[in-house]
Protein backbone atom coordinates (compact mmCIF):
# COMPACT_ATOMS: atom_id res chain seq x y z
CA UNK A 1 0.00 0.00 0.00
CA UNK A 2 0.81 3.37 -1.26
CA UNK A 3 1.93 6.38 1.25
CA UNK A 4 -1.17 8.53 2.18
CA UNK A 5 -1.18 12.07 -0.14
CA UNK A 6 -1.11 15.13 3.01
CA UNK A 7 -3.52 17.66 2.29
CA UNK A 8 -3.60 20.68 4.34
CA UNK A 9 -6.40 20.92 7.36
CA UNK A 10 -5.81 24.52 7.91
CA UNK A 11 -3.79 27.42 6.69
CA UNK A 12 -1.70 28.56 5.30
CA UNK A 13 -1.46 31.40 7.66
CA UNK A 14 1.24 34.19 7.07
CA UNK A 15 2.71 35.06 10.03
CA UNK A 16 5.57 37.24 10.57
CA UNK A 17 6.92 39.40 8.05
CA UNK A 18 9.73 42.09 8.24
CA UNK A 19 11.99 43.09 5.22
CA UNK A 20 13.73 39.93 4.20
CA UNK A 21 11.82 37.27 5.86
CA UNK A 22 8.80 35.49 6.50
CA UNK A 23 7.01 32.89 8.14
CA UNK A 24 4.32 30.52 7.01
CA UNK A 25 2.12 28.25 9.14
CA UNK A 26 -0.40 25.20 7.93
CA UNK A 27 -1.69 22.16 9.99
CA UNK A 28 -1.54 18.69 7.79
CA UNK A 29 -3.58 16.04 8.19
CA UNK A 30 -0.62 13.78 8.25
CA UNK A 31 3.27 14.08 8.72
CA UNK A 32 5.19 15.77 5.53
CA UNK A 33 7.39 18.33 4.14
CA UNK A 34 6.04 21.36 3.58
CA UNK A 35 7.55 23.54 0.71
CA UNK A 36 7.04 27.49 0.01
CA UNK A 37 8.95 28.87 -2.18
CA UNK A 38 11.58 26.56 -2.19
CA UNK A 39 11.84 26.47 1.42
CA UNK A 40 11.07 23.38 3.57
CA UNK A 41 10.49 22.05 7.20
CA UNK A 42 8.81 18.69 8.36
CA UNK A 43 5.74 19.29 10.16
CA UNK A 44 6.08 18.01 13.96
CA UNK A 45 4.07 16.08 15.96
CA UNK A 46 1.02 16.55 18.59
CA UNK A 47 -1.24 14.12 20.12
CA UNK A 48 -1.95 13.06 16.39
CA UNK A 49 -1.60 16.35 15.16
CA UNK A 50 0.63 17.68 12.29
CA UNK A 51 1.86 21.28 12.06
CA UNK A 52 4.52 23.42 10.14
CA UNK A 53 5.99 26.74 10.58
CA UNK A 54 8.57 27.64 7.65
CA UNK A 55 10.74 30.00 7.63
CA UNK A 56 10.75 32.19 3.71
CA UNK A 57 14.16 33.55 4.46
CA UNK A 58 16.07 35.96 1.80
CA UNK A 59 13.51 37.91 0.38
CA UNK A 60 14.26 41.29 -1.41
CA UNK A 61 12.72 44.63 0.63
CA UNK A 62 9.84 46.09 -0.89
CA UNK A 63 8.87 42.67 -2.49
CA UNK A 64 5.62 41.29 -3.12
CA UNK A 65 5.72 37.47 -3.92
CA UNK A 66 3.01 35.05 -5.31
CA UNK A 67 3.53 31.79 -3.01
CA UNK A 68 1.84 28.13 -3.14
CA UNK A 69 2.14 25.75 -0.55
CA UNK A 70 3.85 22.10 -1.68
CA UNK A 71 3.36 19.04 0.55
CA UNK A 72 6.01 16.30 -0.17
CA UNK A 73 6.14 18.20 -3.73
CA UNK A 74 2.39 18.19 -4.44
CA UNK A 75 0.80 21.31 -4.56
CA UNK A 76 -1.92 21.96 -1.86
CA UNK A 77 -2.74 25.50 -2.10
CA UNK A 78 -4.05 27.12 -3.68
CA UNK A 79 -7.61 24.79 -3.92
CA UNK A 80 -7.64 24.94 -7.95
CA UNK A 81 -11.18 26.43 -8.07
CA UNK A 82 -10.07 29.01 -5.76
CA UNK A 83 -11.74 32.64 -7.08
CA UNK A 84 -9.44 34.34 -4.50
CA UNK A 85 -6.37 36.53 -6.31
CA UNK A 86 -3.12 34.41 -5.39
CA UNK A 87 -1.92 34.52 -1.87
CA UNK A 88 1.63 36.20 -1.80
CA UNK A 89 3.75 37.44 0.65
CA UNK A 90 4.78 41.60 0.78
CA UNK A 91 8.13 42.28 2.65
CA UNK A 92 8.47 45.86 4.23
CA UNK A 93 10.23 48.46 3.14
CA UNK A 94 12.72 50.82 5.59
CA UNK A 95 10.68 54.24 4.58
CA UNK A 96 7.09 52.86 2.81
CA UNK A 97 3.72 53.47 4.11
CA UNK A 98 2.70 51.12 6.74
CA UNK A 99 -1.14 50.17 7.06
CA UNK A 100 -2.15 48.31 10.09
CA UNK A 101 -5.60 47.03 10.37
CA UNK A 102 -6.58 45.76 13.63
CA UNK A 103 -8.95 44.94 16.50
CA UNK A 104 -10.38 42.19 18.56
CA UNK A 105 -13.00 39.90 19.91
CA UNK A 106 -14.46 37.75 17.25
CA UNK A 107 -16.94 34.23 17.56
CA UNK A 108 -16.85 31.33 15.32
CA UNK A 109 -20.79 31.33 13.67
CA UNK A 110 -21.64 30.65 10.27
CA UNK A 111 -21.14 33.75 7.61
CA UNK A 112 -25.35 33.86 6.27
CA UNK A 113 -28.90 34.55 8.00
CA UNK A 114 -29.40 33.84 11.18
CA UNK A 115 -26.05 34.49 12.54
CA UNK A 116 -25.70 37.78 10.27
CA UNK A 117 -28.28 39.35 11.83
CA UNK A 118 -28.56 41.46 15.02
CA UNK A 119 -29.06 39.44 18.73
CA UNK A 120 -32.44 41.42 18.70
CA UNK A 121 -33.98 40.52 15.59
CA UNK A 122 -32.50 36.91 15.81
CA UNK A 123 -31.03 35.28 19.40
CA UNK A 124 -28.72 33.34 17.24
CA UNK A 125 -26.88 36.75 15.45
CA UNK A 126 -23.66 38.07 16.00
CA UNK A 127 -23.93 40.56 13.51
CA UNK A 128 -21.72 40.80 10.40
CA UNK A 129 -17.97 39.95 10.75
CA UNK A 130 -15.89 42.68 9.85
CA UNK A 131 -12.75 40.62 9.21
CA UNK A 132 -15.09 38.30 6.18
CA UNK A 133 -16.33 42.14 4.86
CA UNK A 134 -12.56 43.14 4.80
CA UNK A 135 -11.22 39.78 3.01
CA UNK A 136 -13.91 40.63 0.05
CA UNK A 137 -13.14 43.89 -0.08
CA UNK A 138 -9.37 43.14 -0.38
CA UNK A 139 -9.78 40.66 -3.41
CA UNK A 140 -11.40 43.33 -5.53
CA UNK A 141 -8.38 45.45 -4.77
CA UNK A 142 -4.62 45.46 -5.95
CA UNK A 143 -2.49 44.16 -3.75
CA UNK A 144 -0.20 47.60 -3.28
CA UNK A 145 -3.24 48.80 -0.91
CA UNK A 146 -3.27 45.53 1.13
CA UNK A 147 -2.42 46.50 4.94
CA UNK A 148 1.50 45.48 5.81
CA UNK A 149 0.05 43.82 9.00
CA UNK A 150 -3.41 42.35 10.71
CA UNK A 151 -3.29 43.03 14.24
CA UNK A 152 -5.25 40.95 16.49
CA UNK A 153 -5.66 41.65 20.36
CA UNK A 154 -7.41 39.45 22.10
CA UNK A 155 -10.21 37.03 21.74
CA UNK A 156 -9.44 35.09 18.37
CA UNK A 157 -11.23 32.07 19.26
CA UNK A 158 -14.40 31.62 22.24
CA UNK A 159 -13.23 28.68 24.18
CA UNK A 160 -16.81 29.38 26.51
CA UNK A 161 -18.83 31.01 23.65
CA UNK A 162 -18.52 27.90 21.02
CA UNK A 163 -19.89 27.54 17.41
CA UNK A 164 -23.18 24.95 16.68
CA UNK A 165 -20.95 22.75 14.63
CA UNK A 166 -17.85 22.71 17.53
CA UNK A 167 -20.86 22.20 19.84
CA UNK A 168 -22.31 18.96 17.99
CA UNK A 169 -18.54 17.77 17.94
CA UNK A 170 -18.19 18.39 21.51
CA UNK A 171 -21.36 16.20 22.52
CA UNK A 172 -20.16 13.21 19.74
CA UNK A 173 -16.91 12.79 22.29
CA UNK A 174 -18.37 13.75 25.72
CA UNK A 175 -19.85 10.99 28.35
CA UNK A 176 -22.57 12.74 29.66
CA UNK A 177 -21.80 12.69 33.10
CA UNK A 178 -18.57 14.70 32.22
CA UNK A 179 -18.02 17.68 34.52
CA UNK A 180 -16.61 20.16 32.11
CA UNK A 181 -19.24 23.33 31.44
CA UNK A 182 -21.16 22.18 28.73
CA UNK A 183 -21.06 24.31 25.45
CA UNK A 184 -17.32 24.91 26.36
CA UNK A 185 -14.20 23.19 25.18
CA UNK A 186 -12.16 21.23 27.71
CA UNK A 187 -9.19 19.41 25.95
CA UNK A 188 -6.78 19.77 23.81
CA UNK A 189 -9.13 17.65 20.61
CA UNK A 190 -11.83 20.14 21.37
CA UNK A 191 -9.59 23.26 21.34
CA UNK A 192 -8.19 21.95 17.81
CA UNK A 193 -11.71 21.89 16.54
CA UNK A 194 -12.51 25.63 17.68
CA UNK A 195 -9.63 26.61 15.92
CA UNK A 196 -10.41 24.92 12.87
CA UNK A 197 -13.81 26.69 12.55
CA UNK A 198 -12.71 29.94 13.34
CA UNK A 199 -10.16 30.01 10.38
CA UNK A 200 -11.44 27.83 7.60
CA UNK A 201 -14.37 29.93 6.20
CA UNK A 202 -12.82 30.61 2.46
CA UNK A 203 -12.93 33.87 2.94
CA UNK A 204 -10.85 34.24 6.29
CA UNK A 205 -8.43 31.33 5.31
CA UNK A 206 -7.40 33.38 2.17
CA UNK A 207 -7.33 36.85 4.26
CA UNK A 208 -4.39 34.97 6.69
CA UNK A 209 -2.66 33.30 3.66
CA UNK A 210 -1.91 36.81 2.38
CA UNK A 211 -1.59 39.37 5.38
CA UNK A 212 0.43 39.07 8.07
CA UNK A 213 -0.64 38.73 11.46
CA UNK A 214 0.16 39.31 14.46
CA UNK A 215 -2.17 37.84 17.58
CA UNK A 216 -2.30 37.84 21.70
CA UNK A 217 -4.75 36.08 23.75
CA UNK A 218 -7.25 37.44 26.17
CA UNK A 219 -9.90 35.78 28.75
CA UNK A 220 -12.31 33.96 26.24
CA UNK A 221 -9.39 32.60 24.43
CA UNK A 222 -9.37 30.32 27.71
CA UNK A 223 -12.41 31.48 29.91
CA UNK A 224 -14.46 34.30 30.56
CA UNK A 225 -12.58 36.33 33.38
CA UNK A 226 -9.42 34.02 33.29
CA UNK A 227 -7.29 35.64 35.89
CA UNK A 228 -9.50 38.03 37.14
CA UNK A 229 -8.40 37.43 40.69
CA UNK A 230 -6.68 35.13 43.22
CA UNK A 231 -9.56 33.87 44.69
CA UNK A 232 -10.66 33.38 41.07
CA UNK A 233 -8.02 30.78 40.45
CA UNK A 234 -8.78 29.57 43.82
CA UNK A 235 -12.20 28.40 42.96
CA UNK A 236 -11.15 26.99 39.48
CA UNK A 237 -8.64 25.18 40.55
CA UNK A 238 -11.03 23.20 42.95
CA UNK A 239 -12.60 22.07 40.42
CA UNK A 240 -12.04 18.77 38.57
CA UNK A 241 -11.83 19.40 34.51
CA UNK A 242 -9.76 23.35 35.12
CA UNK A 243 -6.50 21.66 35.05
CA UNK A 244 -6.79 19.82 31.74
CA UNK A 245 -8.45 23.23 30.46
CA UNK A 246 -5.52 25.59 31.13
CA UNK A 247 -3.61 23.20 29.98
CA UNK A 248 -5.00 22.12 26.42
CA UNK A 249 -5.43 26.21 26.05
CA UNK A 250 -2.09 27.09 26.49
CA UNK A 251 -0.88 24.49 23.91
CA UNK A 252 -2.73 25.20 21.84
CA UNK A 253 -1.82 28.81 22.06
CA UNK A 254 1.69 28.56 21.83
CA UNK A 255 0.72 26.31 18.61
CA UNK A 256 -1.78 28.44 16.87
CA UNK A 257 -0.72 31.87 17.96
CA UNK A 258 2.33 32.27 19.63
CA UNK A 259 4.18 30.87 16.91
CA UNK A 260 3.55 32.88 14.46
CA UNK A 261 4.72 36.02 16.39
CA UNK A 262 8.58 35.41 16.38
CA UNK A 263 10.87 35.76 13.92
CA UNK A 264 12.65 33.10 12.02
CA UNK A 265 15.43 33.80 14.14
CA UNK A 266 14.08 33.96 17.27
CA UNK A 267 12.48 30.27 16.36
CA UNK A 268 15.54 29.60 15.76
CA UNK A 269 17.06 29.94 19.12
CA UNK A 270 14.04 29.08 21.19
CA UNK A 271 14.78 25.74 22.93
CA UNK A 272 10.99 24.81 23.37
CA UNK A 273 10.60 24.56 19.17
CA UNK A 274 13.54 22.64 19.04
CA UNK A 275 12.31 20.33 21.43
CA UNK A 276 8.94 19.96 19.94
CA UNK A 277 10.27 19.26 16.44
CA UNK A 278 12.87 17.03 17.60
CA UNK A 279 9.97 14.84 19.49
CA UNK A 280 8.04 11.66 17.94
CA UNK A 281 4.81 13.43 19.63
CA UNK A 282 5.58 16.59 21.54
CA UNK A 283 2.42 16.63 23.70
CA UNK A 284 4.27 15.39 26.74
CA UNK A 285 6.63 18.38 26.40
CA UNK A 286 4.31 21.04 25.89
CA UNK A 287 1.45 19.97 28.87
CA UNK A 288 4.95 20.15 31.10
CA UNK A 289 5.62 23.77 29.45
CA UNK A 290 1.76 24.47 29.85
CA UNK A 291 1.69 23.49 33.16
CA UNK A 292 4.81 25.69 34.58
CA UNK A 293 3.39 28.61 32.77
CA UNK A 294 0.10 28.39 34.32
CA UNK A 295 2.06 28.24 37.55
CA UNK A 296 4.41 30.57 37.15
CA UNK A 297 3.60 34.36 36.04
CA UNK A 298 4.73 34.04 32.93
CA UNK A 299 3.87 36.70 30.87
CA UNK A 300 7.21 37.22 29.08
CA UNK A 301 6.67 34.10 27.39
CA UNK A 302 3.89 35.61 25.06
CA UNK A 303 4.71 38.83 24.77
CA UNK A 304 6.47 40.33 21.55
CA UNK A 305 7.75 43.70 19.58
CA UNK A 306 8.20 44.11 16.02
CA UNK A 307 9.59 47.03 14.24
CA UNK A 308 7.37 48.41 11.34
CA UNK A 309 9.63 50.52 9.42
CA UNK A 310 9.93 53.56 11.69
CA UNK A 311 7.29 52.65 14.17
CA UNK A 312 7.87 49.89 17.14
CA UNK A 313 5.43 47.93 17.94
CA UNK A 314 4.68 46.29 21.33
CA UNK A 315 2.55 43.16 22.40
CA UNK A 316 1.98 43.07 26.15
CA UNK A 317 0.58 40.08 27.41
CA UNK A 318 -1.63 41.26 29.87
CA UNK A 319 -3.54 38.43 31.03
CA UNK A 320 -1.52 35.23 31.60
CA UNK A 321 1.50 36.90 33.42
CA UNK A 322 -0.52 38.83 36.16
CA UNK A 323 0.72 38.78 39.89
CA UNK A 324 -2.90 38.41 41.62
CA UNK A 325 -2.25 38.79 45.09
CA UNK A 326 -4.44 40.95 47.59
CA UNK A 327 -1.00 42.04 48.69
CA UNK A 328 0.46 42.36 45.93
CA UNK A 329 -1.32 42.66 42.43
CA UNK A 330 0.59 43.55 38.69
CA UNK A 331 -1.05 43.26 35.53
CA UNK A 332 2.91 42.31 34.77
CA UNK A 333 5.13 40.26 36.21
CA UNK A 334 8.76 41.52 37.24
CA UNK A 335 10.28 39.57 34.24
CA UNK A 336 7.95 41.38 31.54
CA UNK A 337 8.50 44.41 32.95
CA UNK A 338 11.69 44.56 32.55
CA UNK A 339 11.46 43.23 28.77
CA UNK A 340 9.27 46.05 28.50
CA UNK A 341 11.27 48.79 30.02
CA UNK A 342 13.84 47.92 27.10
CA UNK A 343 11.34 47.96 24.35
CA UNK A 344 9.44 51.46 25.02
CA UNK A 345 12.40 54.18 24.32
CA UNK A 346 12.49 56.89 21.65
CA UNK A 347 13.97 57.15 18.53
CA UNK A 348 11.02 55.59 16.46
CA UNK A 349 9.03 57.85 14.49
CA UNK A 350 5.99 56.23 16.67
CA UNK A 351 5.25 54.11 19.36
CA UNK A 352 2.33 51.40 19.58
CA UNK A 353 1.52 49.59 22.88
CA UNK A 354 -1.25 47.10 21.95
CA UNK A 355 -2.68 45.26 25.15
CA UNK A 356 -5.93 43.58 24.85
CA UNK A 357 -7.25 45.61 28.06
CA UNK A 358 -7.59 49.28 27.30
CA UNK A 359 -5.05 51.11 29.47
CA UNK A 360 -7.25 53.96 29.90
CA UNK A 361 -11.03 53.54 29.74
CA UNK A 362 -13.71 56.30 30.19
CA UNK A 363 -12.92 58.23 33.47
CA UNK A 364 -15.78 57.13 35.56
CA UNK A 365 -14.75 53.60 34.22
CA UNK A 366 -11.65 54.01 35.65
CA UNK A 367 -12.34 55.43 38.78
CA UNK A 368 -15.09 52.78 40.02
CA UNK A 369 -12.60 49.62 38.74
CA UNK A 370 -9.36 51.44 40.81
CA UNK A 371 -12.33 52.04 43.87
CA UNK A 372 -13.02 48.43 43.39
CA UNK A 373 -9.74 47.01 43.58
CA UNK A 374 -9.30 49.05 46.73
CA UNK A 375 -12.26 47.72 48.81
CA UNK A 376 -10.90 44.33 47.28
CA UNK A 377 -7.79 44.47 48.88
CA UNK A 378 -9.86 45.75 52.52
CA UNK A 379 -9.40 49.70 52.42
CA UNK A 380 -13.37 49.07 53.58
CA UNK A 381 -13.23 46.17 56.08
CA UNK A 382 -13.44 42.10 55.10
CA UNK A 383 -17.32 43.03 54.43
CA UNK A 384 -16.95 45.56 51.67
CA UNK A 385 -13.78 43.34 50.26
CA UNK A 386 -16.20 40.27 50.19
CA UNK A 387 -18.59 42.27 48.15
CA UNK A 388 -16.26 44.20 45.88
CA UNK A 389 -14.68 40.71 44.87
CA UNK A 390 -18.45 39.38 43.71
CA UNK A 391 -18.82 42.90 42.17
CA UNK A 392 -15.17 42.66 40.56
CA UNK A 393 -16.61 39.21 38.93
CA UNK A 394 -19.75 39.88 37.86
CA UNK A 395 -18.44 43.39 35.80
CA UNK A 396 -15.45 42.39 34.90
CA UNK A 397 -13.68 44.84 36.43
CA UNK A 398 -10.28 43.98 36.05
CA UNK A 399 -8.42 46.38 33.23
CA UNK A 400 -5.38 48.05 33.53
CA UNK A 401 -7.31 50.86 36.37
CA UNK A 402 -8.13 47.56 38.83
CA UNK A 403 -3.97 47.24 38.87
CA UNK A 404 -3.44 50.64 39.97
CA UNK A 405 0.31 49.89 40.81
CA UNK A 406 0.91 49.01 37.45
CA UNK A 407 -1.30 51.53 35.79
CA UNK A 408 0.79 54.00 37.63
CA UNK A 409 3.63 52.26 36.16
CA UNK A 410 3.11 52.13 32.22
CA UNK A 411 2.01 55.80 32.61
CA UNK A 412 5.28 56.77 34.17
CA UNK A 413 7.03 54.61 31.49
CA UNK A 414 4.72 56.44 28.79
CA UNK A 415 5.58 59.94 30.67
CA UNK A 416 9.42 59.23 29.98
CA UNK A 417 9.33 58.24 26.47
CA UNK A 418 7.21 61.24 25.76
CA UNK A 419 9.58 63.43 26.61
CA UNK A 420 12.46 62.35 25.14
CA UNK A 421 14.05 60.94 28.85
CA UNK A 422 14.89 57.25 27.09
CA UNK A 423 15.16 58.37 23.52
CA UNK A 424 14.56 61.10 21.03
CA UNK A 425 10.52 61.73 22.12
CA UNK A 426 8.61 60.01 18.94
CA UNK A 427 5.97 62.11 17.08
CA UNK A 428 2.97 60.05 18.69
CA UNK A 429 2.43 57.04 21.43
CA UNK A 430 -0.50 55.34 20.80
CA UNK A 431 -2.21 52.51 23.17
CA UNK A 432 -4.60 50.06 21.78
CA UNK A 433 -6.97 48.16 23.59
CA UNK A 434 -9.90 45.67 22.66
CA UNK A 435 -11.92 43.79 24.77
CA UNK A 436 -14.30 46.06 25.69
CA UNK A 437 -17.10 45.83 22.31
CA UNK A 438 -16.35 49.16 21.70
CA UNK A 439 -14.70 51.94 19.77
CA UNK A 440 -13.25 55.25 20.56
CA UNK A 441 -10.51 57.66 20.76
CA UNK A 442 -9.40 59.07 23.76
CA UNK A 443 -6.55 62.11 24.12
CA UNK A 444 -3.77 62.31 26.71
CA UNK A 445 -3.02 65.14 28.67
CA UNK A 446 0.21 65.34 31.22
CA UNK A 447 1.46 67.75 33.16
CA UNK A 448 2.95 70.84 32.09
CA UNK A 449 6.27 70.04 34.63
CA UNK A 450 6.46 66.41 32.20
CA UNK A 451 7.26 68.40 29.39
CA UNK A 452 5.97 65.46 26.87
CA UNK A 453 6.58 66.36 23.29
CA UNK A 454 4.54 63.60 21.83
CA UNK A 455 1.10 63.43 21.12
CA UNK A 456 -0.31 60.84 22.94
CA UNK A 457 -3.85 58.16 22.57
CA UNK A 458 -5.67 55.20 23.61
CA UNK A 459 -7.41 54.02 20.51
CA UNK A 460 -9.65 51.31 21.33
CA UNK A 461 -11.53 48.80 18.63
CA UNK A 462 -13.96 45.64 19.37
CA UNK A 463 -15.47 43.59 18.04
CA UNK A 464 -14.59 42.09 14.61
CA UNK A 465 -17.53 40.06 15.29
CA UNK A 466 -19.34 39.94 19.13
CA UNK A 467 -21.66 43.47 19.55
CA UNK A 468 -22.91 43.93 22.62
CA UNK A 469 -26.80 43.68 22.87
CA UNK A 470 -28.99 46.93 23.18
CA UNK A 471 -29.25 46.72 26.84
CA UNK A 472 -25.48 46.47 27.32
CA UNK A 473 -24.94 49.42 24.95
CA UNK A 474 -27.37 51.76 27.12
CA UNK A 475 -26.20 50.78 30.47
CA UNK A 476 -22.75 51.89 29.33
CA UNK A 477 -23.73 54.87 27.52
CA UNK A 478 -25.40 56.12 30.82
CA UNK A 479 -22.54 55.24 33.17
CA UNK A 480 -19.99 57.44 30.91
CA UNK A 481 -22.27 60.51 29.95
CA UNK A 482 -23.43 60.88 33.59
CA UNK A 483 -22.47 63.79 35.24
CA UNK A 484 -23.63 62.27 38.69
CA UNK A 485 -21.51 59.02 38.22
CA UNK A 486 -18.38 61.20 36.58
CA UNK A 487 -18.42 62.92 40.29
CA UNK A 488 -19.25 60.53 42.59
CA UNK A 489 -16.76 57.71 41.27
CA UNK A 490 -13.15 59.85 41.49
CA UNK A 491 -14.27 60.62 44.86
CA UNK A 492 -15.00 57.25 46.24
CA UNK A 493 -11.60 56.30 44.63
CA UNK A 494 -10.39 58.97 46.76
CA UNK A 495 -11.85 58.11 49.98
CA UNK A 496 -10.40 54.64 49.18
CA UNK A 497 -6.94 55.73 49.23
CA UNK A 498 -6.41 55.67 45.26
CA UNK A 499 -3.65 57.86 43.89
CA UNK A 500 -4.95 60.78 41.69
CA UNK A 501 -3.62 59.82 38.58
CA UNK A 502 -1.10 62.36 37.10
CA UNK A 503 -2.68 62.46 33.51
CA UNK A 504 -5.86 63.39 31.74
CA UNK A 505 -8.00 62.27 29.10
CA UNK A 506 -10.89 63.07 27.30
CA UNK A 507 -13.16 60.78 24.45
CA UNK A 508 -12.42 62.80 21.36
CA UNK A 509 -15.99 60.88 19.72
CA UNK A 510 -18.09 59.16 20.97
CA UNK A 511 -18.43 55.08 21.16
CA UNK A 512 -19.32 53.23 18.15
CA UNK A 513 -20.65 49.59 18.95
CA UNK A 514 -21.53 47.85 16.00
CA UNK A 515 -18.61 44.70 14.45
CA UNK A 516 -15.97 46.87 13.45
CA UNK A 517 -12.19 47.21 12.93
CA UNK A 518 -9.71 49.54 13.07
CA UNK A 519 -7.36 51.51 10.76
CA UNK A 520 -3.47 52.84 11.42
CA UNK A 521 -2.11 54.61 8.11
CA UNK A 522 1.53 55.58 8.60
CA UNK A 523 4.20 57.44 6.71
CA UNK A 524 7.30 58.67 8.63
CA UNK A 525 6.24 60.94 11.09
CA UNK A 526 2.62 61.30 9.92
CA UNK A 527 -0.35 58.70 11.12
CA UNK A 528 -3.90 58.85 11.09
CA UNK A 529 -6.58 56.54 12.62
CA UNK A 530 -9.67 55.25 10.78
CA UNK A 531 -12.73 53.08 12.57
CA UNK A 532 -14.98 51.30 10.10
CA UNK A 533 -18.32 49.76 11.01
CA UNK A 534 -20.93 47.08 9.82
CA UNK A 535 -24.18 49.10 9.33
CA UNK A 536 -26.12 46.67 10.63
CA UNK A 537 -29.16 44.64 9.13
CA UNK A 538 -27.25 41.87 7.75
CA UNK A 539 -25.37 43.62 4.89
CA UNK A 540 -21.58 42.77 4.35
CA UNK A 541 -20.26 46.37 4.27
CA UNK A 542 -17.81 48.93 6.30
CA UNK A 543 -18.64 52.33 6.67
CA UNK A 544 -16.12 55.21 8.31
CA UNK A 545 -17.37 56.10 11.52
CA UNK A 546 -14.28 57.80 12.68
CA UNK A 547 -11.24 59.39 11.41
CA UNK A 548 -8.77 61.26 13.05
CA UNK A 549 -4.84 62.59 12.28
CA UNK A 550 -3.18 61.52 15.24
CA UNK A 551 0.51 63.25 14.46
Amino acid sequence: MGRRMANLILGPMLRYVDATAATVWVETDVACEVDVLGRRARTFHVDGHHYAVVAVTGLEPASSVEYDVRLDGEVRWPAPDSSFPASRIQTLSENGQIRIVWGSCRVTAPQESPYTCDEEENSLGVGVDALYVLSRRLAEQDPSAWPSLLLLIGDQVYADQVSPQTERFIETRRDRGADAPTGEVADFAEYTMLYREAWSQPSIRWLFSTIPTAMIFDDHDVHDDWNISESWIGDMRDTSWWHERITSALVTYWIYQHLGNVSPAELAEDPLFAEVIAADDAATVLRGFAREADHQAGGRLWSFSRLLGGTRLVVVDAREGRVLSDRRREMLDEDQWGWLEQQLTGDYDHVLIASPLPVLLAPTLHHLEAWNEAICAGAWGTTAARFGERLRRALDLEHWAAFQRSFQRMVALITDVGSGRRGQAPASIVMLGGDVHQAYLETVGFRRSADVSSAVYQAVCSPFRNQLGQRERKALRVVRRSRAAGWVAPRLARIAGVQTPDIRWRVLQQPTWRNQLGWLIIENRRMRLTIETTPGAGKPELETTLQHQLA
